[in-house]
């Protein structure tokens, strides 16, 4: 539950930062008229996130009595969802400086060239955010191997991400967002290799990947999935109680390599700029 509320809290409160770019640039521009065109494209975008996240559960249990489909299907889209928040933690660490020029750049083009075009920008910025947390979040579900936490998790990051957008908008809390996005990047980092590790696991159950029956270590006596310790271990680092060689090398080498590339220094700043200024 804690690693989906992380989940959508972040990805949410990226979503909400674009909706208050544009929002706010449509109000010192007086175009005041074009807020439901912004609104159109967001609701748009919500509903093939969720058409997403449908779509994935149903295919996975469609797939339920198919000899190794579902071991197939659940560690593609482990796979995919690994690739996914990899390119967004990495993305916002270079790209946030330069988020609201050229959000509003978009959105001064979009005012020329029509309705479409608004409703296009809104959704195409939120889209990708709502899509990558519905691809992301069954993978970490299907890897904690629960449902109603995962959604419960999901529900109230997102719904924290909107109350924060919304008091951001209105110059009511001030956030480093910085900060925020370089904390949550070094924990999603670990969800992301606990994920990774689940994904080989289900390769190697169904022999597309070797070394299923060769573990690195076997603590499953001690810490059971079933106790407290055992839950948190799973739900919050994904963590696997008979972990293979294959897995372990895994985990260590992203957990590595991510950890080092995310701390690298860039030359520009990441602070993420939100022109805020007053509204009616």
């Amino acid at each position: 539950m804690f690693s989906n509320y992380l989940i959508g809290l972040r990805e949410g409160l990226e979503a909400a930062l674009i909706v208050s770019i544009l929002a706010t640039y449509l109000v010192r521009t007086n175009r005041r008229d074009a807020f439901k065109f912004i609104w159109i494209g967001v609701l748009a975008a919500v509903a093939v996130s969720v058409g997403v996240g449908a779509m994935l559960t149903y295919t996975e249990k469609e797939l339920l009595e198919g000899v190794h489909a579902e071991e197939l299907f659940v560690g593609t889209m482990s796979f995919i969802a690994v690739a996914l928040v990899t390119y967004m933690v990495m993305w916002m660490r270079k790209a946030g400086s330069s988020m609201s020029s050229e959000l509003t750049g978009k959105l001064e083009s979009a005012l020329v060239a029509g309705t479409a075009t608004i409703i296009l920008t809104s959704f195409a910025a939120v889209a990708r955010e709502g899509v990558e947390t519905a691809v992301f979040v069954f993978a970490a579900t299907q890897t904690a191997g629960q449902t109603a936490g995962a959604i419960l998790g999901v529900a109230l990051g997102l719904l924290t991400a909107v109350v924060l957008g919304y008091l951001i908008y209105r110059r009511a809390v001030k956030i480093n967002l910085k900060k925020f996005f370089s904390v949550t990047g070094y924990f999603l980092i670990v969800v992301a290799a606990g994920v990774l590790s689940y994904a080989i696991h289900e390769f190697q159950e169904i022999g597309l990947l070797p070394g299923d029956s060769s573990l690195a270590f076997d603590v499953s006596k001690t810490i059971n999935e079933d106790g407290w310790l055992g839950a948190i271990a799973s739900g919050v680092f994904n963590f696997d109680p008979n972990t293979t060689w294959l897995q372990l090398v895994a985990w260590v080498a992203y957990v590595g390599v991510m950890v080092w590339a995310f701390s690298r220094e860039v030359k520009s700043s990441t602070k993420v700029a939100v022109p805020l200024k007053s509204r009616a």
